[in-house]
């Protein structure tokens, strides 16, 4: 295998050679992370693959933990060993970034996976299908930079797969939903134009969707453990612990990640209106410019409400996510803010630093 199968161009070239001006003696090479294992990555390079850890210098010198290499990423990596294994010293400049919070109260970023141009969202056509929850998916999607495309998995499960699917696309317009079956081999023809050489793509989605499954179906062979459903709430069982990324037959790199049990937006950059496009046209329509869909008069969006265009229960997770998003927002403000005054405090106070103005800024 090369690194061209594994999605480096010319694009990436030029951003190495834009980092990395070539000097005689250099023996830094690039590399994209193959596996996240934690403390340990696995990296494919121009001479294999191989296992990689950061060098210590620039552990010491990332401050947020979106700043950490993650599945995807292209990195800087010195050959150690004759190949037995590498040292991370930095990150070549994403494209797109498909991230989460943690889980819990924490104030924590949590990369999903890096360079992707593709990100199916996948929810399976049993019990576990949810709206709702689909919504919050396509604002992750939306804010990476990488182009959503939603499957409905487990087809052959359904006996109302189309009702099913026209709700989808209600909920999520102008994104494409298609309905696959591994099982029965039903759909893969129309993911051909997103698998083509070259191309990256990652699955996400909450826990037993199936989406090891479709990782075996799309690459015709066994690369992903999976488990039968629960019988209990025709759930599939949690099979993936970590995030590693193969190369598919007709070209394509795709990744697959851990089951997500929550969803937890870390921030919005333009995700909640383009997920929620059809209200923000309608918000646009409103008699006041600071309209809360209320009980305004005037209110377009409540109107397309009253008049069946538009579901009240789209409306209402709208609100409680906007809702969500702002809190958040206020959050991420507060510690940044609070790790920037504690890394000032901990620089050396000489006279000419300005440390003392920097800290009154906060």
């Amino acid at each position: 295998m090369t690194i061209e199968q594994y999605g480096w161009n010319e694009s990436w070239q030029n951003k190495w050679s834009e980092k990395h001006q070539e000097q005689e003696g250099n023996k830094r090479i690039p590399g994209r992370i193959t596996g996240d294992f934690g403390s340990k990555y696995r990296v494919m390079t121009e001479t294999g693959e191989t296992w990689g850890e950061l060098a210590g210098r620039l552990r010491h010198t990332l401050t947020d933990s979106g700043e950490f290499p993650a599945i995807g990423d292209w990195v800087t990596l010195a050959i150690q060993d004759g190949g037995e294994y590498a040292v991370i010293h930095g990150v070549l400049p994403r494209h797109s970034v498909i991230s989460r919070k943690v889980a819990g109260n924490t104030q924590v970023e949590q990369i999903v996976a890096a360079n992707v141009d593709t990100l199916f969202l996948v929810s399976a056509l049993n019990d576990d299908f949810n709206v709702r929850r689909m919504e919050r998916y396509l604002i992750m999607a939306w804010n990476s930079g990488a182009n959503p495309v939603i499957l409905l998995t487990k087809a052959d499960l359904c006996q109302d797969a189309d009702q099913k699917i026209a709700e989808m696309e209600r909920a999520a317009p102008g994104v494409p939903v298609h309905a696959v079956s591994a099982l029965l081999g039903d759909g893969r023809d129309e993911l051909l134009p997103y698998i083509r050489s070259g191309q990256t793509v990652a699955l996400t989605g909450s826990s037993g969707c199936g989406k090891s499954t479709m990782v075996n179906w799309l690459s015709g062979q066994n690369l992903q453990l999976t488990q039968d459903v629960r019988e209990g709430d025709s759930r599939g069982r949690h099979t993936t612990t970590h995030r590693e990324l193969f190369v598919l037959p007709d070209g394509a790199i795709i990744i697959d990640t851990p089951g997500m049990r929550e969803l937890q937006l870390w921030e919005d950059d333009g995700g909640l209106d383009l997920a929620f496009g059809d209200i923000s046209s309608l918000a646009a329509e409103c008699r006041f410019s600071d309209c809360k869909h209320e009980r305004e008069e005037g209110c377009a969006v409540l109107e397309a409400i009253a008049s069946g265009v538009l579901e009240e229960k789209r409306l209402l997770n709208y609100r409680k996510t906007q809702k969500e998003l702002r809190y958040q927002n206020s959050k991420e403000v507060k510690q940044k803010r609070k790790t920037a005054a504690a890394a000032v405090k901990a620089a050396p106070r000489t006279r000419n630093s300005g440390w003392q103005r920097v800290l009154d800024e906060y």
